[in-house]
């Protein structure tokens, strides 16, 4: 059986380091907790939660090299050097990752410092993602079929004039598959391919790394500060960290209905745009271009990232709904780097609680704009319902 091992600390999405520099800056003492959440509720054979602890211990080997560190300072200059050097030095330690193993059924929590334990999220659904199909003996399609499949997408993705980027790390097939898609979408070389969430293939193929900040920013800041502030206090640190830099805010971790109510004319001047990742994206752009409007701003001057779940069909679709009346861009993920033939897993890792003051758990909860995402703590879901006056 082949080994599945990471070779790169940057084989990791960007907005995982670009929240880890804010972290170190704002919230240093912070602990948390992180859960695996089987939403596709597969089956994990005999000895997984062995093979995944092979691969996780591997993980501490890991360091930024002097080449990886450079291209950082290149290419992201909002990034400041204090938080490189700090990754430089930045090991991995596997004893923040918990995996339990029972019958067919896997448990896998991570605990400690929020600005170490950050980086461990996207790293462990791609290991368990890829050792899903190594441990069950199922064969992908072969490289040229995953090649030409890619082409004929990323010349779709062309025809419709669309931009694009590919942001399907954490549940890719694997780490082959993954570069053999990237090199296919810098192959085609045109202008409609944006980058990647990945900031290893980002320097591996001379590409723009792609990314922000993740739901956990604003679930966070709901267990640190309240949920009627968490929206506020969330995008005030980011512009403080940031100061107009990496300015696409993400709408949907207390409902989009809720994020506009404290999206005011300053942050809407401020940020480039919003990302869409949950509920219907037609109503999402009405809602945002209807926001733009009473703000007095030109919604063609603004762009929305949709990244939630696409295929080439979904992305004609919006396209053709929202040109001409703002901007547009899309984040392909799972559809671009786990199209081989297999079943794709339904897997996340969510943040669910921050430790207080006093050593207590608080909850953090994630309520999108699909009730089937609602993610957290039953009765702290109902709290944060009544306090931000959520119907369903």
């Amino acid at each position: 059986m082949a080994e599945v091992r990471f070779n790169s600390i940057l084989d990791n999405d960007f907005y995982k380091f670009t929240m880890q520099n804010a972290v170190v800056k704002l919230f240093p003492t912070q602990s948390v907790k992180y859960e695996f959440i089987n939403r596709g509720k597969h089956l994990f054979p005999e000895g997984f939660a062995q093979a995944l602890r092979d691969a996780v211990n591997a993980m501490a080997q890991l360091k930024l090299t002097k080449a990886e560190k450079r291209y950082l300072q290149e290419t992201c200059p909002y990034i400041d050097l204090p938080y490189l050097d700090f990754l430089e030095g930045f090991h991995y330690d596997p004893s923040e990752v918990h995996i339990q193993q029972d019958g067919t059924s896997l448990e896998v929590w991570v605990e400690g410092l929020w600005y170490r334990t950050i980086l461990w999220e996207v790293p462990l659904l791609a290991l368990i993602s890829e050792l899903h199909y190594v441990l069950n003996h199922m064969e992908r399609d072969d490289n040229q079929t995953v090649i030409e499949t890619t082409d004929r997408k990323a010349q779709k993705l062309v025809e419709l004039g669309v931009t694009f980027a590919e942001f399907g790390t954490r549940r890719r097939h694997s780490y082959k598959v993954h570069d053999l898609v990237v090199n296919s979408l810098i192959e085609n070389q045109n202008s409609n391919f944006t980058g990647t969430s990945n900031v290893h293939f980002a320097m591996k193929y001379g590409v723009k790394p792609i990314g922000t900040h993740a739901h956990e920013w604003f679930m966070f800041h709901g267990a640190e500060f309240g949920f009627k502030m968490a929206n506020k206090l969330a995008l005030e640190h980011w512009v403080d960290i940031y100061r107009g830099d990496l300015g696409v805010a993400l709408s949907d971790t207390y409902t989009t209905k809720v994020f506009f109510q404290q999206f005011d004319k300053k942050f809407a001047k401020l940020f480039d745009g919003v990302r869409h990742d949950s509920g219907d994206p037609l109503e999402f752009a009405d809602l945002t271009i209807a926001h733009y409007k009473a703000n007095g701003i030109n919604p063609l001057f603004k762009y929305i990232i949709f990244s939630d779940g696409l295929n080439l069909a979904k992305v004609e679709e919006i396209k053709n709904y929202c040109e001409g009346k703002i901007g547009t861009s899309f984040g392909i993920g799972t559809n671009l780097t786990n199209d081989v033939g297999l079943k794709p897993m339904n897997i996340v890792m969510k943040l669910i609680g921050v430790q207080g003051h006093s050593g207590e758990w608080i909850p953090t909860i994630k309520l999108s704009d699909e009730h089937g995402k609602y993610t957290g703590d039953p009765s702290m879901i109902k709290l944060a319902k009544e306090f931000l006056q959520i119907e369903d």
